[in-house]
């Protein structure tokens, strides 16, 4: 009997600093989110073929260039107008700063301020122009490379252009959907809220919605899919990122991500709310501290 009980002593230790050292190596290998500052990104011409008078672009995930999913900045001059052209590839485009207007070469100019969310067939003759300061848009494609081509190129590819002005998005708080948890809140901080653009979450799919962030918020965003990516549209949010003790300051044009499920920790500083882009496959909850 002593025998034995001595073997299943050793046993349950040999257990224990098993089990123990496997904890230690999935935390320490465990994927660490992507994060880049809107300060660190690394800009190039859009259309390189029109030199100096190209939009700037700035990557943020992926590469444009290749084949493959990307997302990336495009910066506009003040006045900027492009000639009539097509693309090669469906994409999809949020204004972070200034106004831009996307559409038909003989549309009527509807200037779409920060927050607007428009999409651009392949194929179909169009004009971007911008005005403002400052004109920023984030862009992202489902395959690439990303071209620019002449109209004589144009084609129908069967889809049709969406243009959603910042005022007509519909947004949904906790009442309305079950993604967002809500606890007792304070009466003067109104709890965040979701506005869906594209995809069908529900089905477990690749799709695109809008997180709107109330000032003084603090929680969590749990994403439940494989994918997943965010880039700060509006307001100025904190991030933090595991095993670093500072918190990343994320500006308008920022990006995190990892392809992965995990518990992405957020905080909304700016004296607004902050709205955040999200792509992603399935679905993700929103959780205040």
């Amino acid at each position: 009997m002593k025998n034995i009980r001595t073997f299943l002593s050793l046993a349950l230790a040999i257990f224990v600093i098993v089990w123990g050292s496997t904890q230690v190596v999935s935390q320490s290998t465990a994927p660490k989110p992507e994060v880049v500052l809107m300060s660190e990104v690394e800009w190039s011409p859009l259309n390189p073929a029109r030199g100096d008078q190209s939009p700037r672009a700035g990557t943020l995930w992926g590469d444009r260039t290749d084949s493959g999913a990307s997302g990336f900045l495009v910066e506009f001059m003040d006045g900027f107008s492009s000639p009539p052209h097509i693309h090669n590839v469906t994409y999809r485009g949020v204004v972070i700063s200034g106004t831009i207007h996307n559409d038909d070469p003989n549309a009527e100019k509807m200037w779409m301020p920060a927050g607007s969310f428009w999409t651009q067939p392949a194929g179909e003759a169009h004009i971007t122009a911008a005005e403002g300061s400052t004109n920023l848009a984030y862009i992202e494609i489902d395959e690439g490379p990303y071209l620019v081509n002449p109209t004589e190129e144009a084609f129908d590819s069967g889809e049709k252009p969406i243009n959603v002005y910042e005022s007509n998005i519909i947004w949904l708080n906790a009442s309305n959907i079950t993604r967002i948890d809500r606890p007792q809140m304070s009466a003067d901080v109104d709890g965040a809220k979701v506005a869906f653009l594209w995809g069908n979450p529900q089905s477990g799919e690749l799709n695109g919605t809008l997180i709107k962030l109330p000032s003084e918020f603090t929680g969590e965003i749990r994403n439940q899919g494989s994918t997943f990516r965010a880039v700060v549209i509006k307001g100025r949010s904190l991030y933090q990122v595991p095993s670093e003790t500072e918190e990343k300051t994320l500006e308008p044009g920022s990006y995190f991500g990892l392809e992965a499920e995990t518990v992405h920790q957020v905080s909304c500083q700016a004296e607004e709310e902050c709205i955040i882009y999200v792509r992603t496959e399935g679905k993700y909850d929103v959780i205040p501290s």
